[in-house]
């Protein structure tokens, strides 16, 4: 459709990838403050592996996110869903008089 090499068309589209990921990097630091926020975590992967059940079986990925009521959202990709790794993460993101909404 466009008349252009599929080569130049993946160089197209991963320099607005790395554009993309520059403007993240920059605008990424949420400031600690006093707000409302919002947490869960979710599971990335294949659907069934044979043989295992539950939350992560597999070689689900782990994704934790944190949303402020104004619109921002901060993800990340942890280890575990212990309360340790996740209220560290909220620490790092929220200041201490926040209201953090979860679902446990």
């Amino acid at each position: 459709m466009t008349n252009l090499n599929r080569n130049t068309v993946n160089r197209i589209y991963n320099e607005i990838r790395r554009k993309i990921f520059d403007y993240q990097l920059k605008m990424s630091p949420i400031q600690p403050e006093k707000e409302e926020f919002e947490v869960d975590e979710s599971y990335f992967g294949p659907r069934r592996v044979k043989g295992k059940r539950g939350r992560g079986a597999g070689s689900k990925i782990i994704v934790f996110g944190l949303y402020k009521r104004d619109g921002k959202v901060y993800t990340e990709i942890v280890s575990d869903c212990k309360s340790a790794t996740l209220s560290q993460i909220i620490r790092g993101r929220a200041d201490i008089d926040s209201v953090i909404y979860s679902d446990g």
